[in-house]
């Protein structure tokens, strides 16, 4: 079977070697001009480790990252944690996404990545499906995947009208820095008032990622580093935190990555016959429960396991479609708890509740 997945990120490169196992031919379509990743670090938790397993590369993707232990703190530094959950709900492995992104981009074969390739639409027929590229000949498939993000062009032909739309208010600032002398352990995740949260976590031996984010954000002024440290003072009372705001005082303006976040509306449907939305393309929301890229991760396991008999396409299509949109009516419930805990405490319940979920309700495949 040839598989065209679109989109060289963590779901589409996840997605492609995942399938090769089940003995797909996979053609990768990105449109970038090199396969490269956005953003700074990755939380992995053991859902998400146990594909890479799978894969063979779980002790390489470990090899890469700081495992966390997590705890949430108030803006004076108590840390703070909900009772009742085994320690593993706050575990996980942040890694750095380039890195990652190398070592899958190696794992699904560069030979198989097409790179300055975009994609404009699709055709779907009976026994295949065309995928239309921008400046070549239609290329032929019997599987078509969306893993192109949150402006995914897939799902625009798929859903039209299905254009990801802001989070208002919701931002998020965040670089990567050498280690320096801060706490190695970290001081993930800080609740401040006016509804910003921050900190810092080491993302590999020798560095550390800090980020800062906030809901209801209001107008922005100045410079992204000013805008950062603005809100970083709301996680910073008493002194307690005056490493991450040297952390961004210290960042150069070009390091900085802000983001207005972004969410992909409910759509009325994920797959057809031959075609089927993954990652973020499909349910891409904000990042605040730090787990996006482990269910995407999620998404390409289930994804294999109903396309490994090699029976008929559609039906495991529509039985990944089916699991999927069940799981994540729960994650939007509890994305939507979270986001509006009200404090450090009812923050670490409502995570802790989100986490203990996610893991003792993942899928076997």
């Amino acid at each position: 079977m040839h598989t065209v997945i679109v989109g060289a990120g963590l779901v589409g490169l996840t997605t492609a070697a995942s399938l090769r196992l089940i003995g797909h031919e996979v053609t990768v379509l990105e449109h970038a001009p090199e396969v490269r990743a956005a953003g700074a670090g990755i939380g992995l938790w053991p859902n998400a480790l146990r594909e890479f397993d799978t894969l063979g590369i779980g002790d390489d993707v470990r090899g890469l990252g700081e495992p966390v232990d997590a705890w949430f703190y108030d803006p004076t530094g108590r840390p703070i944690r909900a009772s009742g959950y085994d320690a593993s709900t706050y575990q996980f492995l942040m890694v750095p996404r380039p890195e990652l992104t190398n070592l899958l981009a190696d794992t699904a074969g560069r030979d198989r990545i097409r790179l300055g390739t975009h994609v404009t639409g699709f055709t779907e027929h009976d026994t295949h499906v065309e995928v239309h590229l921008a400046d070549a000949a239609p290329l032929r498939a019997d599987l078509l995947i969306g893993a192109d993000g949150v402006y995914s062009d897939v799902r625009a032909a798929l859903v039209p009208g299905s254009a990801a739309v802001e989070h208002a208010g919701n931002y998020a600032w965040r670089a990567v820095l050498p280690a320096g002398d801060e706490r190695p352990e970290g001081t993930m995740v800080t609740i401040g008032p006016a509804r910003t949260r921050g900190g810092y976590t080491r993302v590999a031996h020798d560095r550390t990622m800090w980020w800062v984010g906030q809901f209801d954000a209001g107008e922005l002024v100045g410079s992204k580093r000013e805008r950062a440290l603005l809100r970083a003072r709301d996680v910073a009372a008493s002194g307690w935190h005056d490493e991450l705001l040297e952390m961004i005082a210290a960042t150069p303006e070009e390091s900085i990555l802000e983001n207005q976040i972004m969410r992909v509306p409910e759509l009325s449907r994920w797959t057809t016959d031959r075609v089927a939305l993954i990652g973020d393309a499909a349910h891409g929301l904000s990042p605040h429960i730090a787990a996006g890229g482990t269910l995407g991760i999620e998404d390409a396991a289930v994804l294999r396991a109903e396309l490994a008999d090699g029976s008929d396409v559609a039906k495991a299509l529509a039985r990944y479609e089916s699991a999927r949109r069940a799981r994540f009516e729960k994650v939007h419930e509890h994305s939507a708890a979270v986001e509006n805990a009200n404090g450090a405490a009812e923050s670490a319940e409502r995570y802790a509740a989100f986490s203990h979920w996610m893991l003792t309700t993942a899928p076997a495949t």
